[in-house]
């Protein structure tokens, strides 16, 4: 294996065109260079420098290998840099907005280990609906977005992705909590609760049943996940949702989440989204990184 040191004695040598020269540049011993030389030509089974009279030259292997060797040079020290910047940083603000459903939990928690590693930032933290995210992240508004990633837009690009299938969100007492799958037609039944934005459209849920026959009779409309889980908890209606907000009371027994039947429905996975014309700030960059990681440890899917 090329060992670190490696790296800069050979940049030195190709530079200077001399070991001994390279050797004075490093303040080392020229039998240290040669040695470390000699073992990596030995590892890779080929030469690597051609001895003159002047000193040495590179061989076609040789020049291979230096410029992988001041690659790896030049990212190790823009790695450095990157992580002096998070080291040295004391204060800053990072702005997020998040689908309701992120806001309850997930979230906050990596907040509140984030805080206690990095004091000094403070955050912005609002909610809106994927439509909403995708523009604030993509303006400019907000550093970080959580939300469905579905949706190609050349402004945004995708950190994390976790699937997170919408489905039917009910009491565990209800009469469809013993089925393992619902249709779109199984809800027809039955009362819903499913979103609406701020704006008055309607969720992605139109889309998956655009061309469905059945009719569906939404209850409550609402841009609000906790208005939507006490209506659920209540008993009165079904909600069309992923499970990321209803983690705690799925996992208590309270409700029951059921798949449903639908390509677009399953088809539906949630990322971190950061902007592709900007670079984030090393502690933005780093907590859309642990933001991500908790939601690729979240079981959402079946």
């Amino acid at each position: 294996m090329v060992h670190s040191k490696f790296l800069g004695y050979f940049d030195a040598v190709a530079r200077q065109g001399s070991i001994r020269k390279a050797a004075a540049v490093l303040n080392v011993c020229s039998t240290t260079v040669t040695r470390k030389l000699m073992d990596v030509e030995r590892d890779l089974g080929v030469k690597l420098l051609d001895r003159t009279s002047d000193g040495v030259v590179l061989t076609a292997a040789g020049s291979i290998v230096v410029e992988h060797c001041r690659k790896t040079l030049y990212d190790f020290e823009r790695l450095r840099a990157v992580v002096d910047d998070i080291r040295s940083a004391r204060s800053g603000h990072i702005g997020l907005m998040v689908i309701d459903s992120a806001a309850l939990g997930l979230v906050p928690d990596v907040l509140r280990a984030f805080s206690a590693d990095c004091p000094g930032v403070t955050y912005s933290v609002t909610t809106g609906q994927p439509d909403e995210i995708v523009d604030a992240v993509a303006e400019g508004t907000v550093d970080i977005g959580l939300s469905f990633s579905n949706e190609n837009h050349p402004g945004i690009r995708s950190m994390f992705e976790k699937a997170a299938p919408i489905g039917a969100v009910m009491r565990s007492d209800h009469p469809l909590a013993e089925r393992t799958e619902l249709t779109i037609g199984d809800l027809e039944n039955y009362l819903l609760v499913r979103s609406i934005d701020g704006r008055g459209h309607h969720s992605l849920l139109d889309e998956a049943i655009a061309g469905a026959t059945a009719s569906l009779a939404t209850k409550v409309f609402t841009d609000s996940l906790p208005v939507a889980k006490r209506t659920i908890e209540g008993g009165q209606v079904i909600g069309l949702y992923t499970k990321l907000g209803f983690r705690d009371e799925i996992d208590a027994g309270a409700l029951r989440y059921l798949p449903v039947a639908n390509d677009f429905l399953k088809s539906l996975s949630v990322g971190i989204l950061i902007s592709a014309k900007r670079s984030l700030s090393p502690m933005a960059h780093m907590l859309a990184s642990r933001i991500g990681k908790a939601l690729t440890r979240v079981q959402l899917d079946y």
